[in-house]
Formats: structure tokens, C-alpha cells, sequence
């Protein structure tokens, strides 16, 4: 009877992944293989993995191998395979077998036999002992078999293979088995950024320190969008790859306390931290080195610690003050480029008291725990504790190291729930530490480990809990507070327009905008002629603004200010033709008054936007009004009170023209000094005559 404690994997050399297998025979619980074709495996109590020597390589000839798997009674087995390949050219001496129980008595559950036989469905057992066994005669093809079993209560149980791309859900709980080191299959990425979506998603969860490869367990996994890069890193016997863009990644959900207890941020004092012994030596300029406890601190520039002694009795501890829960621990070499030295396994002991000290150890093992250490001087490796060491001193015993013991270092973990509670004797977990053999300084090879450092629960700072839930909300409510937002814009921009628009619009005619426009004037184009001369009909109102000007002065000049349309020259109410140029009466507005009914007449040369094309044989402006220079008496009655206007004396201003004059408009046509009518060309406009004949005189 024996069982496989378990293969290790050692960190690839220039990429390449190699394995080794460590097999300790032991009676223990009736978990056992034997024969000369066994393959990694791990059996456990709960879950664990097998596989055909040399997979995923073809398998010798004529081998055959053995396991008998036990779980706890009350339970029963069930296997889930990831590949069985077996060359069927003669099935009597190649194939695979499962048997419910032990012994003589055990009773056939299935054979298989074949190439690439695709087995999707569970295979159960009636109890709870299963024989596994396999078998090959001379063969040429076939790469054997990979196969996991864990107890019925986890019916969702995968294999060590499984990767991210075959879970399409966004979140899902599965149960790994142990022993999933045994896997060939490679990981990229880290915690907390997550993990490719290529990559296994057992073996990344032992490198993230969720599960453990000794006991295996239940992972809560979270898809999301990929990054650009993925990290690589030497974690729990596990070397992750760098990687490239993908399209999606996953990550853990966890418990936290994964947090730095204080190493690296200075929280722990230099006082708190001691050695078995301490390095000093002159340097080539004559200064003092010493390679104290204070300098074994990650990531912090500087000199690390280092032994004086080379031997596996020197240690580093660190006094946390109180109980803490401690998870996990980080360290490099001296990451000194010219003294590249570096510690490649250690153990791990802790204490209470700093008196009684006990070796950390895998749950359900009697063996201590030997972590994986450094490969290099420079980059850092984690391991992790599953389950977490609860105590207030910690001491690093090195057992390897390369030329020299030499290390920096942090520990992971969080303050203990449990600190001043009843809690079991740590003695459980570990015993007194034995004294070993100094090894011989130098190079050491880094040992083959049994499984996969304990890890704690780890806080996912990547992806937390009900992630999915938060980025669907926040998707809902960021297009429509954009929109809200640049509602409330355009809203203080209108306002803000409209009221100078209203401002710069005081003292002018309040037409509407869509009159004022290039189209409306190309729309009174197109309209019929008696229709347009329907529209432009405009009367216009008089008013009193005339009565402004006294004599007590010198009479007012005309100022020409440019307006939009050309204004009545007289105040009488009349009616335009078609033909005129003023501006369409659109109706008055209320309580406006425009204070200048006078507008200077319009240049020949410039033609309004709105005036209409009048035809060549016509008059180009309204017939205008001449003032008579020379104060001449004509057959119109006009009162020596015109001349006033252009400052002859103190007279009045006729508002209006005489009323006993003949003629259909209100307008006075050009006179020249003899009363003569003139023609049209070149005239002057005259001021508007009113209405009444009254003189201005002193008031």
C-alpha cells in the first residue's frame, strides 16, 4: 500500500516547463497505487487526479498501474475524465478499467479502450472505494489518459484542463480537484489583474493562492474584459507567462485579507525585526557593510539581510506585536546586481510567545512544509497559506540558498477575528523544528516540493463581488446623465442667446426673424403679383414728432441713419402700392414708438435685402419731396414757414402740404424756382408737409 504525495513543478528554464514526481509509499487512509505505469497523481481524501505514465506522452508497452481511492464513508466517487486515449488495436491488454471497491470482491463499473474516446458524462461509484486500473501491451499510438474524481457531493466538478474560453457566463462557481499541478498546461497572468482567458482555470487558482494543490476546493470565478498585457510570476510552485491582448480574462472572487502587514511601508520597526546572525565585512573602499535585519524589507533599496554563518540553523523573525492572520509571504534575493545571491526553499515557523515555536505544515500532512524560494537574485515569489498561520512571531528558516543566505521579504495577511478567542493548539498543524545538516555552501538546486503552497483567502481588488450588477447600472446611468447635462447646456445657451438677441433688437422694428431672412425674400419672388401687391399693401399711422421741433433754434438737420427698411417721409395715412420700397406694415407692436420718423433717403447704390425688383421704366425709389431753396410762392400756397427749416428765421414747419392741393398721393412732386414741375432725375427729398397749415411761432 502507498500513496503519491505528489509531483512539483519546478520553474521553466528559458520556458520550458519541467516535472518532477515525488512519491512517498506510506500506508495511509487506503489510498494507494502500485505498479510500474503510473503516472503524477495525487490521491486525497476528498478529490484528487490521475494520469497514465508519461502523459501527455505516449505511455510505455507493457505496464500496468493501480489505484485505490477511499473517501470518507457515506460518500460515493465520481470521475470526470479530460482525455483518454488508448491505441484499441488489441483491447484485451490496452485499456482502462474502473471497478466499484477493493480487494477480490470489486465489481466492474465501465472499460474503455479506443483513440480519443470522448467521455463527457460522470462516472459514479456505489460506495465509497473505487480501483482504478490501467493497462498496455505493445502499442504505437495512444497518449494514455488525465482523469479527476472527487466525492458526489460536488457535482460540479472540472478538471485540471478546463480553461476560461469553456465557461461562456460571466460568473460561475466550480469545484477543483487536487492535484492539478500534474497538468502540462501553462497560465498567464496574475492576481489580482486577473488571469488570460487560454489559461487552465484549476492551476490558475492554485497560483492565485485560492485553492490548494494538496486538497484542491471550490473557486468563484468572474469574467471580464482582457488587458493588454498579462504579468508573469512564480507563485505556489506555479510559473505563470507573460501574455498578450485577448479578448476576455478571469479573476476570483475572495474573502480578503491579503493586505502587507507592514515590512514594506515601514509599519513594523526596524526593532521588531532580528536574525540568527548578521553579515559584516569591509568593503573595497574601506566602509563597514552590514547586512542587517533592517534591510529585509521588499521592494526597499539598499542591503538585504544576510547570515554570517551559511548553514540551515540561521533564520529572519519578525515580531508583528500581536496576533495577526497571516496568508501569505513575498520575497526576493538581494536584487543587488553584484552580489546575486538568494534563498531557493525555506521553511516557515511561528509562535505566540516567541518561546514555542512550531513548523508550518500542510493541512493533513505529518510532513513540513518546503516553500519554493527564489530562482533569481531579483524577481519576487509568493506563496501562499492554506490555512492562514494565526500568531504574532514568524521566523524564515532557509534551507537553500545560492552562494549565500540572503533575502528580502513582506507577509501577507490582515488583523486575526479570532485574536483573544479559544482556538485550537497550532500544534496541530506543525511540531518542534528538528535540526538539520548544514547543507554546503554554493549553487542549490531548488527541491521538488510536495503540491502547492496553503493560500488564505485574497481580496480580488480587480473584480469584487456582484461586479456585473454595478458596470450594468452604471452603463444605464452615464448615457443619461451625459444627456441630462447637455440638455441643461443647450438650455443656459438658448437663454443666454435669446436675451442678447432681445437687447441688441431695442429701437428697431420689431419684425419677425423669419422675415428678416434671405428666404422670405426669395418666397415673395415666387409669389404671384397680385398676391404680393396684396401683401405689401401698408398703411402707415402719423404722429406727432414733428410738434418736437421749435423755432427757438436753429433748425434741425437731417441725420441719415442706416435702416433696415426705407421709413415714410410724411405723416399722413396712406396707402403703398406694390411698387413701393418701404417696409411692410406686419402689424404694430404693442406700446412701441420709434423715436425718428425720419430716415435719410437710401443710396442709389445700395440696394436693400428686401426691396423689390421694380421694373426699368419706373421710378427706382419713391417720389420725394423738394424743399423750395429759394422760397418762391407757388400755385400750392406754401408758406414762407418752409424756409425755416434751413435756418431763414424763427417760422414754423408746415406738417403738412396745403390741403386744396389736387392729386391723388400725399407726397409733394419737385418744383423747381418758377413752380415748375421736375422731372424725375436727380431729385432731393423734401421735408413731409403736414396736415394743418400752423405756424411755429414763440410759444
Amino acid at each position: 500500500m502507498g500513496r503519491v504525495v505528489m509531483e512539483g513543478r519546478d520553474p521553466p528554464a528559458a520556458g520550458v516547463l519541467l516535472r518532477s514526481i515525488l512519491v512517498v509509499l506510506a500506508a495511509q487512509g487506503g489510498r494507494a497505487q502500485k505498479g510500474d505505469g503510473c503516472g503524477p497523481s495525487v490521491l486525497g481524501p476528498n478529490s484528487g487526479t490521475l494520469s497514465s505514465l508519461g502523459y501527455p506522452r505516449t505511455y510505455p508497452n507493457n505496464t500496468v498501474c493501480e489505484w485505490e481511492i477511499s473517501v470518507p464513508h457515506g460518500d460515493r466517487v465520481h470521475f470526470r475524465f479530460a482525455e483518454l486515449d488508448i491505441e484499441d488495436g488489441n483491447c484485451q491488454v490496452n485499456y482502462l478499467r474502473l471497478y466499484n471497491g477493493v480487494g477480490p470482491e470489486r465489481s466492474e463499473i465501465v472499460k474503455y479502450c479506443g483513440l480519443n474516446v470522448m467521455v463527457k458524462e460522470l462516472i459514479e461509484s456505489t460506495g465509497n472505494q473505487v480501483t482504478v486500473q490501467f493497462m498496455s501491451g505493445n502499442h504505437q499510438a495512444g497518449r494514455g489518459f488525465y482523469l479527476s474524481y472527487s466525492t458526489t457531493k460536488h457535482s460540479d466538478l472540472i478538471t485540471c484542463v478546463d480553461k476560461g474560453t469553456d465557461f461562456p457566463e460571466a460568473e460561475f462557481s466550480k469545484y477543483c480537484p487536487a492535484g492539478c499541478l500534474t497538468s502540462t498546461e501553462e497560465i498567464s497572468g496574475t492576481m489580482p489583474k486577473g488571469y488570460r482567458e487560454s489559461s487552465p482555470v484549476c492551476v490558475a487558482a492554485v497560483h492565485a493562492g485560492v485553492v490548494s494543490n494538496a486538497e484542491g476546493g471550490r473557486i468563484d470565478v468572474v469574467s471580464s474584459k482582457g488587458i493588454p498585457h498579462y504579468e508573469a510570476m512564480l507563485a505556489n510552485n506555479v510559473t505563470s507567462t507573460g501574455g498578450t491582448l485577448s479578448n476576455s480574462l478571469f479573476t476570483f472572487k475572495t474573502h480578503g485579507c491579503y493586505g502587507r502587514l507592514g515590512l514594506e511601508s515601514s509599519g513594523v520597526a526596524d526593532t521588531q525585526l532580528s536574525a540568527s546572525s548578521v553579515w559584516e565585512w569591509n568593503n573595497i573602499v574601506g566602509e563597514d557593510s552590514v547586512w542587517a535585519p533592517s534591510g529585509a524589507r521588499l521592494n526597499k533599496a539598499g542591503l538585504p539581510w544576510a547570515s554570517s554563518e551559511i548553514n540551515s540553523q540561521q533564520w529572519l523573525q519578525v515580531d508583528l506585536k500581536r496576533e495577526k492572520r497571516i496568508t501569505g509571504i513575498a520575497t526576493t534575493g538581494s536584487t543587488l546586481r553584484e552580489y546575486q545571491y538568494y534563498v531557493s526553499a525555506y521553511r516557515v515557523l511561528y509562535s505566540n510567545n516567541g518561546q514555542q515555536w512550531f513548523i508550518y505544515r500542510e493541512a493533513n500532512s505529518s510532513q513540513d512544509k518546503i516553500f519554493q524560494g527564489n530562482i533569481n537574485y531579483q524577481q519576487e515569489v509568493r506563496n501562499n497559506f492554506i490555512p492562514p498561520i494565526e500568531a504574532r512571531f514568524v521566523r524564515i528558516n532557509p534551507t537553500l540558498w545560492h552562494q549565500r543566505i540572503a533575502l528580502k521579504l513582506e507577509l501577507l495577511g490582515c488583523q486575526n477575528p479570532n485574536a483573544g478567542r479559544g482556538k485550537a493548539d497550532p500544534r496541530s498543524r506543525g511540531s518542534s523544528p528538528s535540526h538539520h545538516t548544514p547543507p554546503p555552501a554554493g549553487t542549490k538546486r531548488p527541491p521538488h516540493l510536495d503540491g502547492t503552497t496553503h493560500t488564505p483567502d485574497i481580496r480580488n481588488t480587480t473584480m469584487p463581488p456582484h461586479t456585473g450588477k454595478d458596470v450594468a447600472l452604471a452603463a444605464v446611468l452615464l448615457p443619461v446623465l451625459v444627456m441630462v447635462l447637455t440638455a441643461l447646456i443647450l438650455i443656459v445657451v438658448c437663454a443666454w442667446h435669446w436675451k442678447n438677441r432681445k437687447k441688441s433688437s431695442e429701437g428697431t422694428y420689431d419684425l419677425p426673424h423669419w422675415d428678416r431672412t434671405d428666404w422670405w425674400k426669395s418666397m415673395k419672388q415666387l409669389l404671384p403679383s397680385r398676391m404680393v401687391e396684396t401683401e405689401d399693401a401698408v398703411r402707415y399711422s402719423s404722429s406727432s414728432e414733428v410738434g418736437r421741433l421749435t423755432v427757438g433754434g436753429a433748425a434741425p438737420r437731417l441725420h441719415a441713419e442706416p435702416a433696415e427698411y426705407a421709413q415714410p417721409l410724411v405723416s399722413g395715412v396712406t396707402t403703398l402700392g406694390a411698387r413701393s420700397t418701404f417696409k411692410p406694415d406686419e402689424g404694430p407692436d404693442p406700446g412701441y414708438s420709434d423715436p425718428n420718423l425720419y430716415d435719410a433717403p437710401i443710396s442709389p447704390d445700395v440696394y436693400h435685402a428686401y426691396a423689390e425688383p421694380l421694373p426699368a421704366s419706373g421710378s427706382e425709389y419713391a417720389t420725394p419731396i423738394v424743399v423750395d431753396m429759394g422760397c418762391h410762392p407757388s400755385s400750392l400756397n406754401q408758406p414762407p414757414a418752409a424756409c425755416a427749416f434751413i435756418g431763414a428765421g424763427p417760422v414754423s414747419l408746415l406738417p403738412r402740404t396745403d390741403s386744396s392741393q389736387a392729386g391723388p398721393s400725399d407726397y409733394d412732386t419737385p418744383k423747381t424756382s418758377t413752380g415748375q414741375v421736375m422731372p424725375t432725375e436727380d431729385l432731393t427729398y423734401q421735408v413731409p408737409q403736414g396736415s394743418t397749415q400752423k405756424p411755429m411761432g414763440k410759444s
